[in-house]
């Protein structure tokens, strides 16, 4: 006991201290179930001392995996890496379809329109440099205004203005930044996206070829991210940059959520990351704090927004005196799926007891995330109580990808301790080696410094991009999904605000001769047959299915341009856009040679309900 040491923890729990022996017996255990471990207690960077620890129950609380969050990185960077595979696999088996050089919304439409707005704000500014350089008036300092930022102080400087000078005279300097920062949208946000760099050419005629390698690289990436249970600071990119070039373009089909909720989390992760180890327990590069409280804030803005925009909707069956959302929002939420039915025909009081539970969770259980001074049970309760609640929401319909991607944030509720039995022993004592090595170093090398200045820059930003969200979450006329900064890096959340109270579907129907006969498309998994029943698909999506079911909540089409574009693709019979379809009735692959071009075509309105009796028609 003496050679080993003990120390009673923090859980009152009696943890034996590890020796110098036995690290090493288990570092080279580790390395027969953990190939990818580097280093070991012993081995620390030769800038770094090793030094007694303040107290024992820090190492002790350390070899258990209390507070340690390196097996929680693996399993939280495993789980991004399969949301984004689901991501690029719906976009290579879509987009084209949707945005491809035939789709829908063409991408270079996007493009075209993003490019001229750059133009223009080019042309204006350039004017405007030219009546200053005529007047004089370049590189004397200017007055301040009483509210003016940092950045608009520094520029009014003589120096500021002497740069200023000099970037607007460099023609290198605005052509980057018309790229870069003038194609922006009327709320000034950007459009990263790596089809800018393709020919005009490739544009207009083969953007079908870029959108393919864009998903298939990250695919390509997903997987290996998953293989690997580990990331590094460009690969994070990569996988981000890949995402936000097609939610760039994407149009309607990418304005759900769930996209820039997967930007913003891609963007913390790369913070959490190492900068360039690709080890699953890089030793050296311990989560920081910092990022695991932004993990957590995240989540909560997520649940919070979602929960008051539920109370200000002014939808009154969201409404404590009333209580009935529920009665309605299984048989009219967008995809169902076969158990929808059963959660559906459950009795009214169990209804009324799932509003009241989700208020529960979404506005009262996500403050257990972001109150440390209640201690490590009470944050794993809190990410247990979202764990379980997006559980739920994933058996009872077909929602995207969202519930799964608003389970990673919840992952960093808990640490190696807890996480410790979904690992093999090799993991597990990595794991516990890792936390060790990082507790018993001391230092002030080069990596350490530019890591810490890392977690400083990042803590600062996300403080900063969130007033803007916070300041929305607490006023009366709160927007649901929307974003504050230029490249969307912090963003406010929401969802099903309104539930409507019946099921409207909108029914295309196409025909050669004006009476008849009329031939319905049926989609993929949007109900239309009466006798077809609904199936599982989460967490993949198809996105033309989704903005069939906002169509039809909109009221009249006119409200979905894009609605007419659509129909005049089908009556065009595009290979592309057909295939986003289950059945198209003038194919000749549905045994319907005869059958020549539809001539007309309509869109029907009609009411679905549950048939609550077993058996045909399912609606």
């Amino acid at each position: 006991q003496q050679s080993r040491g003990t120390h009673i923890d923090n859980d009152n729990i009696l943890t034996p201290i590890p020796s110098q022996k036995y690290l090493n017996h288990a570092h080279n255990h580790s390395r027969l179930h953990q190939r990818t471990t580097v280093g070991a207690a012993t081995a620390v960077a030769s800038n770094t001392v090793i030094t007694p620890l303040s107290t024992a129950v820090a190492t002790a609380a350390a070899t258990r995996g209390i507070g340690s969050f390196y097996l929680t990185r693996i399993l939280f960077l495993r789980g991004l890496a399969f949301v984004y595979f689901i991501a690029f696999l719906i976009a290579y088996n879509q987009n084209k379809g949707l945005i491809g050089d035939n789709g829908i919304t063409p991408a270079r439409d996007v493009l075209n329109a993003l490019e001229k707005i750059g133009r223009d704000k080019r042309k204006r500014r350039d004017e405007w440099w030219d009546q200053q350089k005529q007047s004089g008036n370049t590189r004397s300092p200017l007055p301040t205004q009483p509210d003016a930022g940092l950045v608009q102080i520094v520029k009014n400087t003589k120096y500021g203005r002497i740069l200023g000078d000099y970037l607007n005279s460099s023609k290198k300097f605005q052509n980057i930044r018309e790229v870069l920062w003038d194609r922006s949208d009327r709320l000034g946000r950007l459009y990263p996206s790596l089809l800018w760099f393709i020919s005009k050419n490739d544009r207009e005629t083969n953007i079908n070829k870029y959108l393919d390698r864009i998903a298939r690289t990250g695919l390509g990436l997903s997987i290996g991210m998953f293989l690997l249970g580990a990331a590094n600071v460009p690969l994070l990119f990569s996988l981000w940059i890949c995402q936000r070039s097609l939610m760039s373009v994407g149009g309607p089909w990418y304005g759900f959520g769930w996209e820039p909720q997967l930007a913003e989390l891609t963007f913390h992760a790369m913070f959490m990351a190492p900068l360039f180890s690709l080890n699953a327990i890089p030793y050296k590069s311990p989560v920081p704090t910092v990022t695991i409280w932004a993990m957590r804030w995240f989540l909560f803005r997520i649940m919070i927004g979602a929960g008051l925009i539920k109370l200000r909707s002014g939808d009154p069956k969201w409404k404590l005196n009333n209580l009935s959302t529920m009665n309605y929002f299984y048989e009219t939420q967008p995809v169902p799926n076969p158990l929808t039915k059963f959660f559906h025909m459950a009795p009214k009081v169990w209804h009324k007891f799932e509003v009241l539970s989700n208020h529960f969770v979404e506005l009262i259980a996500p403050w257990l995330l972001i109150m440390p001074w209640l201690g490590r049970k009470y944050i794993i309760a809190g990410g247990m109580i979202q764990l379980v609640f997006q559980s739920i929401l994933i058996t009872s319909g077909n929602l995207s990808f969202l519930n799964w991607l608003t389970m990673l944030p919840a992952i960093y509720c808990f640490d190696d301790a807890f996480l410790s039995k979904l690992f093999t022993p090799g993991f597990t004592t990595s794991a516990s080696i890792a936390s060790y090595t990082h507790l018993s170093a001391s230092g002030a090398g080069f990596g350490q410094l530019f890591r810490k200045s890392a977690n400083i820059f990042f803590a600062a930003l996300i403080i900063k991009l969130s007033i803007p969200v916070v300041k929305n979450l607490s006023s009366k006329k709160q927007l649901m999904n929307a974003s504050f900064d230029p490249l969307r890096l912090v963003n406010t959340y929401g969802a099903f605000g309104t539930v409507e109270e019946e099921r409207i579907e909108l029914i295309i129907e196409a025909a050669e001769d004006y009476n008849g006969p009329w031939l319905e498309y049926q989609f993929k998994v949007k109900p239309g047959d009466v006798t077809r029943p609904p199936r599982f698909i989460s967490p993949y999506h198809y996105r033309l299915d989704w903005l069939m079911w906002i169509a039809s909540c909109a009221g009249s089409i006119e409200r979905s341009p894009w609605m007419f574009k659509l129909l005049l693709k089908l009556m065009e019979q595009e290979e592309e856009v057909c295939r986003l379809l289950d059945i198209d009735p003038f194919s000749p692959k549905n045994g319907n040679a005869d059958i020549g071009r539809p001539k007309y075509i309509r869109v029907e309105k009609y009411r679905y309900k549950f048939n609550n009796a077993r058996g045909e028609p399912y609606w």
